[in-house]
């Protein structure tokens, strides 16, 4: 896949171009700023009773199999900003499975995500571009997180993964929040002996008010892997993810947003590769307990 090398052509494109508008001046946080970015959650339900007297109808209404599916996300973030870096700390959950019911059969339960992320990191404020692209800052940055998720799968151990990241960014801008390239060096615990894994990875989160009220929203990450120290039968080789939505606000930090999750990975040890596409709409809620100070740079 090419789509990890692109992006850091365009990160270092974007860097060269900066360089002559650092002089400039914007405005700048300063102090934390501590806020919930997303408490999402989506929920249906199918409930059908005496289907198996209707199974020879042409009635799905009355013949389907009765159905939950949930999802959650859990976003907070607490980030400090100093005159020349930035402290962020963020901790993600996600979770999110579907129990079908059959007419004549066993009930089925199956996850469509389960994700526990936290991250703690520093960020270089090196140069500040007000002008390009809508204004955004560029440093180095590193990062520290742990991984994991919430069940057990039923064939597999629980992840545990400590993960360390360093390379470099363009954030904290009105369209572009976040570019990056970096290489990842993991800690895998899930399974035993632990396996040492060398990554590099890509991604970016790009944010286009539509009108008032209304934003569109993208984000992708690409992550190749390079070694791993122990032969693990579930390596990956690499793993692709973007996310597209729609967010409109329907009254003051309550949201509203259909949205499309696409995700691909592809097993060092295995011929075709998996993929997950997730349709839907999401009803969120946001807010902001704390602001950093805005000051002239």
């Amino acid at each position: 896949m090419n789509g990890g090398k692109c992006l850091v052509s365009v990160l270092l494109l974007v860097l060269a171009g900066s360089q002559w508008v650092q002089g400039q001046t914007q405005p700048a946080k300063r102090g934390w700023e501590v806020k919930l970015s997303k408490l999402a959650f989506d929920l249906n339900s199918t409930e059908v009773k005496n289907a198996e007297k209707y199974q020879d109808f042409s009635q799905a209404r009355l013949t389907a199999d009765s159905q939950t599916a949930v999802r959650g996300v859990l976003d907070m973030e607490a980030d400090y900003y100093a005159r020349h870096y930035v402290w962020d700390n963020e901790l993600l959950m996600d979770y999110g499975r579907t129990k079908i019911r059959p007419v004549d059969d066993e009930t089925v339960v199956n996850e469509n995500a389960d994700q526990i992320l936290l991250t703690t990191g520093y960020t270089q404020r090196l140069w500040n571009t007000p002008d390009f692209l809508g204004g955004f800052e560029t440093g180095p940055f590193a990062t520290f997180g742990y991984e994991t998720e919430f069940t057990k799968p039923e064939d597999a151990p629980r992840k545990k993964i400590l993960r360390a990241t360093a390379g470099i960014k363009l954030f904290e801008g009105k369209y572009l929040k976040s570019l990056f390239a970096a290489i990842v060096g993991e800690r895998d615990y899930t399974y035993t002996p632990t396996s040492n894994k060398l990554a590099w990875e890509a991604g970016f989160k790009l944010e286009q008010p539509v009108r008032e009220g209304v934003t569109a929203k993208y984000a992708l990450l690409f992550r190749d892997y390079l070694s791993e120290s122990e032969y693990i039968q579930t390596d990956l080789d690499y793993e692709f993810s973007a996310d597209a939505r729609l967010e409109v606000q329907v009254y003051k930090n309550l949201h509203l947003a259909p949205f499309v999750s696409y995700y691909t990975a592809q097993g060092k040890y295995i011929g075709k590769r998996g993929e997950n596409v997730y349709v839907g709409i999401s009803v969120s809620f946001s807010h902001l307990f704390k602001a950093a100070d805005e000051v002239p740079t």
